[in-house]
């Protein structure tokens, strides 16, 4: 495999023209285009030896012998190594993105946008994903006593979800004693994913037992009759642009296959997960899929963790062909990840 330092300046210049000539043109670059364009006033046959080099190196194939040549999936890797860290969205657009999400304070409802503003800023396929676990984060909790041994629980979310069960419970707690238990769970769980929060407190029911013994009786009572049982909320999937692929792949059965695959929303969301790790900092950008879905061999996904504080709640990404427009599809996804994370914290400081 070719290793980009193997590329010298005058290389690298020209690599780069070509490939943002053939993402801009579609066509193959033949050496007349490019010595017209010339910074450095490089002659055509001078050019076709660089392309040469470039084409034994593997950056380069000729689909025809009388054509130009056309960048290879090594060639694009090449140039998004060059142009990350140092590509950037204007004020005009970063402008445009935040007025997309004004007013927005509802995690599904920032996904929802997110694929919309990616498919029109990469003229790709713009996805996003919600998973349940931001849904599963506790607000706080009121245990009503209905009857004897029968109590209402409510379960308020931090974005505003309600759910509420009837329980029966074993032996009959009076309200004050599930106030008591309401209270210590709000106090010391608010802000706790579900699923931790029942972990923890199997955890505290049996160091705590004989501390707070009538208290924890309760809150065990509780939880065993699953009072912070959770429906565990699927993930929301969000899709659009694929009307821009219409646009660009000419092999028509491709298309269908492209299309079919696009509109199984659970690959789509296999996808991201195949690719997006929630460890990752910055965007990632990953040239041909075909590893997970063979229909995208030259296809390109670009994408990064949404995270709320330090919990990842989602993931977002771009895809698209690999003449995709990765300066404006990078940049674009990094500002809207940090967006999210700074629009929910703002909308969670001001409830």
């Amino acid at each position: 495999m070719p290793q980009p330092v193997q590329i010298g300046p005058r290389g690298r210049e020209i690599l780069t023209a070509i490939v943002e000539t053939f993402i801009e043109t579609g066509e193959p670059v033949g050496s007349r285009i490019l010595a017209r364009e010339s910074r450095e006033g490089l002659s055509a046959a001078t050019i076709r030896n660089v392309m040469a080099d470039l084409t034994d190196a593997g950056f380069l194939e000729q689909p025809h012998t009388s054509a130009g040549r056309i960048p290879t999936a090594e060639a694009y890797r090449y140039y998004v190594e060059q142009i990350s860290g140092k590509a950037h969205l204007s004020q005009e657009e970063e402008g445009k993105i935040q007025n997309f999400f004004h007013g927005v304070s509802d995690v599904q409802e920032f996904m929802e946008r997110t694929s919309h503003v990616l498919s029109l800023m990469s003229s790709g396929v713009g996805v996003a994903i919600a998973s349940g676990g931001i849904n599963n984060t506790l607000d706080h909790v009121y245990f009503s006593r209905l009857a004897e041994q029968k109590i209402l629980a409510v379960v308020v979310t931090k974005s505003g979800v309600v759910r509420d069960r009837v329980l029966r419970l074993e032996r009959d707690v009076p309200q004050g004693d599930l106030d008591l238990a309401a209270r210590y769970i709000n106090d010391n769980f608010r802000g706790w994913l579900m699923e931790k929060i029942r972990a923890e407190i199997g955890r505290r029911i049996e160091q705590e037992r004989s501390e707070y013994d009538r208290l924890m009786k309760s809150v065990e009572m509780l939880y065993r009759q699953g009072a912070l049982a959770s429906d565990e909320a699927a993930q929301s999937i969000y899709v659009e642009g694929t009307s821009n692929l219409v646009e660009n792949e000419q092999d028509r059965a491709r298309l269908r296959e492209l299309l079919k695959t696009l509109e199984e929303k659970q690959r789509v969301a296999e996808l991201l997960s195949a690719y997006v790790d929630a460890k990752q900092e910055a965007v990632r950008v990953v040239i041909g899929l075909e590893e997970a879905v063979p229909e995208m061999r030259n296809f390109v996904l670009i994408g990064a963790p949404a995270r709320s504080g330090n919990e990842v709640v989602g993931s977002l990404a771009v895809l698209g062909p690999t003449r995709i427009d990765y300066e404006h599809s990078i940049t674009a996804v990094s500002y809207i990840a940090r967006l999210f994370d700074r629009i929910l914290n703002e909308s969670d400081e001001s409830k």
